[in-house]
């Protein structure tokens, strides 16, 4: 059993006394529990428990009626190099009383923590200083840009000067195949060495000494004492040489260096590149905007406005806050933001979103949202929480970091032991455990991951897919089955005319007729006569007298013609018939058509027309379900429609898995039924999916849809196109893919390079090399997931 702490819990949902003694017997319960007081006032609770308890502790509340409130920080970590300082990190945070879980990424230097209740940001930062490593909060609204840049310009000019160094003692080396044998004296060679062993070799010092204080051992050490040995000898050579020349390894030890500064600044340069994503995101912030105040126009700071002030937006400028359209017409280019390459077109009533280019009409704008509320800042959000989170995956390198160095430093002793033993000259043993040292350096290792869910995450938010967790990366490649919801997701969601038919055969005349009854109704189904009759280009006239008869339609008079529309019991009261119509009328209830008929009431009562109203397919519906049958991935329509509406969808789309008429309550229940047969995605946009969402292996909440069903979903579309739900499926297998092939290929520099150097057939220098050429190879591996285009969805455009 850990140490025991004392634990300070916030307590939320108590009211009364009895509502604290109820906690209080509930953490007392918990193993190794002592001390435990619950202070109602302040709402927390105080317990002396187990260091590793704090799960359990949590539990105990909870299951008592009761909740542990929860915040989350971000912290920035500097001076982190390989994947057991990620390790020393995490341990170290996880020692804060009041830490609940950390997660630390070394490609965008980060740490992730979820606290609980209030916990001094400066105890973390101490916390971290203990463990060998700086840190500082990580401010969002402050670019880190301008910082990374620096860096990287101080890491090019230590590298230049470290590589020019090493050149001239790498010379005779590189010159000897060509019969050229020269040798810089010893007193030039020491003169080079030292400054890149201990000016631009210091870092690798001074992190070392860090990890040795804490009781940990990292990357910085295995170069240190790698380096130091070899410098070391040198020395030794040097001095007992007498009046011989000696063999003297200064060249290795600061081409060593050399490469690991190479191969470190090319490291720092493509990890910047991964988080590229979000620099795009945040250069989409407009810094001012033009208010509207009575009439005047005046340049404020975004941050001077507020809810429902008006914004003017010329042409080609980006909108700066997220609104609705009140005065003039234009196209706004959201490629950025939602993936759709195409103008959308924006006119009073429409809604805009910050960020988005302004096309060719100047547009007055009330605001709507503002700050972290904004589309853009919650996309923002959700990509950088991705770009945060670990894959399951990470455990197990997270496992395998913990002991990594310890176990490389016990390999270069052994080496060294058994060369020596084996009767080799002591300056053979100690060359061979310094390449065993330096091409173990576990860099690789730390970046295989973060470095590829950084690069998908980002691409995939670049093509309107964003991918909330990590988990949901990795899963979403083994899903079997897509389960859609049907009105919104499928559909578009409103209705359109999906048969009509005249008595006379005229149906330009029936919908002119039509359209005239229906003018000037805000009615769903009026829309949608009227769109009909302006995509043919019929002149719909005014109607006099108009009427609206509740509960079954519309009438008025038109040209000396009292004419209705209207439902079945309208035609009925009228006395009249279907004739006929009734087979086609039989046959689209049949397909769950919601059916109007137009009647001339005077001087001729007769029936004219049937109109039977439905949902339409979303275009590329048919391409998306294609497109997963063609990867083996089942598809299945779930839906609370009748069975009728549900079945003409699922014939239109070659779906044959069909769940109709299931109430909201019951969809999350037949997701979970399903998931005994695969992993399954669930794709739905309201409030009544939220439920299967988050029942689902994998939650894909459609863009356009409900805040809540976009919180349940594992994965966002920031537009409502089908075909990005096998696009989202296809990132995940490539960002797997590169997970898998970036681990591989860490895990196999080590186990050959291990071995090589072990039995003396990889000196330090190729060793660097090897090493340098691990971690770029990775992350450059990763950064070819920037190249991703969903090719089918560009195809259907």
């Amino acid at each position: 059993m850990s140490e025991s702490i004392t634990f300070d819990l916030p307590i939320a949902g108590m009211t009364c006394a009895s509502c604290a003694g109820r906690v209080e017997r509930a953490l007392s319960k918990v193993n190794g529990a002592s001390a435990v007081s619950v202070n109602l006032a302040t709402e927390q609770a105080r317990v002396q428990a187990p260091g590793d308890s704090l799960p359990a502790l949590m539990q105990a509340v909870e299951r008592a009626g009761y909740s542990v409130p929860r915040q989350t920080l971000e912290l920035s970590i500097d001076g982190m190099t390989c994947a057991s300082c990620v390790g020393r990190v995490e341990r170290a945070l996880k020692k804060v009383p009041g830490v609940n879980s950390v997660s630390v990424n070394l490609a965008n230097e980060r740490a992730h923590l979820q606290l609980l209740g209030q916990v001094d940001a400066q105890t973390l930062l101490d916390a971290v200083s203990k463990a060998g490593y700086s840190a500082s909060v990580w401010q969002a609204e402050r670019s880190q840009s301008d910082d990374q840049q620096k860096r990287l310009l101080r890491e090019r000019w230590a590298l230049i000067c470290a590589i020019a160094l090493a050149l001239p003692l790498v010379a005779p080396m590189l010159l000897q195949p060509f019969g050229i044998h020269w040798m810089l004296p010893a007193w030039a060679q020491f003169a080079l060495a030292t400054p890149v062993q201990f000016i631009f070799g210091a870092r690798f010092y001074v992190a070392a000494w860090k990890a040795v204080r804490a009781g940990a051992g990292n990357m910085d050490l295995l170069v240190a004492l790698g380096t130091s040995a070899g410098y070391g000898l040198s020395l030794y050579e040097w001095a007992t040489a007498g009046e011989r020349m000696p063999h003297l390894y200064f060249e290795a030890s600061a081409v060593v260096i050399a490469l690991v500064l190479l191969g470190k600044y090319l490291e720092s340069r493509a990890k910047r590149q991964t988080a590229s994503a979000i620099r795009a995101l945040e250069a989409l912030r407009p810094e001012r905007a033009i208010q509207v105040i009575d009439g005047r126009e005046q340049d404020v700071a975004i941050s001077a406005l507020r809810l429902n002030d008006l914004v003017l937006v010329k042409p080609g400028e980006r909108f700066p806050v997220d609104g609705e359209v009140i005065d003039g017409q234009s196209h706004a280019d959201e490629a950025l933001i939602s993936g759709e390459s195409l103008p959308v077109p924006k006119q009073p009533g429409d809604k805009v979103t910050g960020g988005a280019i302004n096309g060719e009409g100047r547009l007055l704008v009330r605001t709507q949202a503002l700050g972290a509320e904004t589309v853009l800042a919650r996309i923002i959000r959700l990509v950088e929480d991705a770009q945060a989170a670990k894959a399951p995956i990470q455990k197990l390198v997270d496992k395998v970091s913990q002991i990594f160095v310890p176990t490389v430093l016990l390999l270069a002793l052994a080496t060294l032991l058994g060369w020596w033993l084996y009767g080799a000259p002591l300056e053979t043993a100690l060359i061979n455990a310094v390449a065993v040292l330096v091409i173990a350096c576990p860099c690789a290792l730390g970046l295989a991951t973060p470095t590829a869910i950084m690069a998908g995450t980002g691409v995939a938010a670049r093509h309107g897919i964003l991918i909330k967790d990590a988990e949901a990366l990795e899963r979403a490649h083994e899903v079997s089955s897509v389960v859609f919801d049907k009105t919104g997701t499928l559909t578009s969601g409103t209705p359109r005319i999906a048969h009509l038919t005249a008595v006379d055969g005229d149906e330009d005349q029936l919908l002119t007729l039509a359209g005239a009854l229906q003018r000037g109704s805000e009615h769903p189904l009026a829309k949608a006569v009227l769109d009909a009759a302006a995509e043919r280009g019929l002149k719909v006239p005014d109607v006099s007298d108009s009427q609206s008869l509740t509960g079954r339609g519309i009438a008025g008079d038109l040209a000396g013609r009292r004419l209705a529309l209207g439902n079945r019991r309208m035609l009925d009261e009228s006395g009249l018939s279907a004739g006929l119509l009734s087979e086609s009328a039989e046959a689209w209830e049949r397909e769950g058509r919601t059916l109007s008929w137009l009647i001339e009431q005077r001087p001729d009562p007769k029936v004219l027309g049937l109109f039977a109203f439905g949902d339409t397919l979303k275009p590329g519906a048919l391409q998306a379900v294609q497109q997963l049958a063609a990867r083996n991935i089942h598809s299945h329509l779930l839906t609370g429609d009748n069975r009728g509406s549900a079945r003409v969808v699922a014939e239109a789309l070659g779906i044959s898995n069909v769940h109709a008429e299931v109430l909201p309550a019951d969809k999350a229940a037949t997701v979970t039924e399903l998931k005994k047969t695969g992993v399954v995605a669930m794709v739905g946009d309201g409030i009544n999916d939220a439920p299967a969402l988050a029942a689902a292996d994998i939650g894909i909440a459609m863009g356009g849809g409900t805040d809540v069903a976009m919180h349940a979903a594992g994965i966002t579309l920031m537009r409502g196109d089908p075909r990005l739900v096998p696009a989202a499926l296809e990132i995940s297998r490539k960002t797997y893919a590169k997970i898998r092939q970036n681990l591989f290929w860490a895990f196999v520099y080590n186990l050959i390079g291990i071995p090589l150097a072990a039995f003396g057939l990889l000196n330090p220098v190729l060793a660097g090399a090897a090493m340098a050429l691990s971690s770029v190879s990775v992350v450059s591996n990763a950064l070819l997931l920037k190249t991703w285009k969903p090719k089918d969805l560009e195809e259907h455009r």
